[in-house]
């Protein structure tokens, strides 16, 4: 049945010149390749980087259904895996951290970090990220009332919050910031990927070793005293997991808070509910909307097929590539009711902004915790906030793997 299927699909082939693929007009939206494809051809092939032509899913349910599938890997190694670019693929192979496995060896990795991303221990860090978010907007305000938003505000408060959580110094935050950029580029070769990586792991596998002599009360001394010192982990691999977590701890976060900020202005009766109101529930639901609605991880949730298997009509077979486009997912109708509606009452906690399954981001209660006390106090605090140039003037990032604005001039 499964061969019949395969070769009379109702969703055939189709291979558009690159994936991701190009924005509209809107910012905001996803592709309307993307969109097209989710209503006509939602299963189809698609073209990388370097000519493998993976399947690309685009239905909710389909990309929910592949997350969870036991018969697709996360593993970066296996032959055919659809690694974005080819900086990304390199550097996946100096540096692997327990995304890129599959269990038991995710597992057992994940569940070193799992009690520092606990719902309860994220929350006792509330007070801590309302004092810094109060901080930078007391500068902010007191400075020019024209500035980058994302220099002042959106890049610190994240960088400072992983910073004191890791155990690494704020005042090296120029050159992991720097060394961040080059690793998320679309367009880095593997040459600079591997560079940027290399002195990375140097620079956290010194700061494990100096824990290991010294240790403080962060999680890096807790993997240098539990996992070194015992044989569990070795250094390489405990810098490995240190660099997963100082990039994406501040640039997923910092992209969603000036990129939400953005969208907010553009939609000034949402800004309006959200600057009124002082209920927690209403700015939980800002969040899950703006995560619904903005997708800063562009690029798919990416496997490979372990085995052949069928999903939505689809034989997909043994060693072929899978990109699941949890953007375009969480525009889907069935799952959101007029989708491209940007709506903070919308109870939207089912979105794949974080993944889905075992993979899901281990730091979506940071991420939640950090946008809740921003969404909840930036814009009651400068009433006024307005962009200090047009819409299409801003530089958003084509050009990386987690999309957001480059720079954001602001005025109030």
């Amino acid at each position: 049945m499964t061969e019949t299927l395969a070769e009379t699909s109702a969703y055939p082939t189709a291979y558009p010149s690159t994936y991701p693929m190009a924005r509209g007009t809107c910012p905001f939206d996803p592709p309307p390749e993307l969109d097209r494809r989710m209503h006509e051809q939602p299963i189809t092939r698609v073209k990388l980087w370097d000519g493998s032509t993976p399947w690309l899913l685009t239905r909710y349910d389909d990309v929910r259904a592949m997350l969870v599938d036991p018969r697709v890997s996360s593993n970066t190694d296996l032959e055919n895996f659809p690694h974005p670019s080819a900086g990304s693929a390199a550097r996946r192979q100096r540096a692997k951290s327990f995304i890129n496995m599959d269990d038991p060896d995710h597992a057992a990795q994940r569940r070193l970090l799992t009690s520092d991303f606990m719902v309860k221990k994220v929350e006792a860090l509330r007070p801590r990220i309302q004092e810094i978010v109060d901080g930078l907007i007391d500068d902010m305000l007191a400075g020019p009332k024209l500035t980058d938003l994302v220099q002042a505000f959106a890049l610190p408060l994240p960088s400072l919050v992983i910073c004191e959580l890791l155990g690494v110094p704020y005042a090296d935050r120029d050159f992991f910031h720097r060394m961040s950029k080059k690793v998320i580029a679309w367009d880095t070769t593997a040459a600079e990927a591997l560079a940027a990586t290399d002195e990375l792991l140097a620079y956290l596998g010194g700061l494990v070793e100096r824990k290991n002599a010294e240790p403080t009360d962060d999680v890096l001394s807790r993997l240098a005293v539990e996992q070194l010192r015992t044989g569990g982990m070795t250094l390489e691999q405990i810098a490995s997991m240190g660099q997963l977590l100082l990039v994406a701890g501040h640039e997923t976060t910092a992209n969603m808070i000036a990129l939400g900020t953005v969208a907010l202005i553009e939609h000034p009766e949402q800004l309006a509910i959200v600057r009124g109101t002082d209920d927690p529930k209403l700015i939980a639901n800002t969040v899950e909307e703006l995560l619904r609605y903005l997708n800063i991880v562009h690029s798919g949730r990416r496997r490979v097929a372990l085995e052949d298997f069928e999903i939505g009509g689809q034989l997909i077979r043994k060693g072929e590539g899978i990109i699941g486009a949890t953007d375009i997912a969480n525009r889907d109708e069935t799952a959101f009711p007029d989708p491209d509606a940007l709506d903070v009452h919308r109870k939207a906690r089912h979105h794949v902004a974080f993944g889905y399954g075992v993979h899901q981001c281990l730091g979506q209660p940071l991420a939640r915790v950090e946008l809740q006390v921003v969404y909840s106090t930036l814009y009651r605090r400068v009433p006024t906030l307005a962009l200090a140039v047009p819409l299409e003037e801003l530089n958003f990032k084509h050009d990386m793997l987690v999309y957001g604005v480059h720079e954001l001039p602001v005025t109030w």
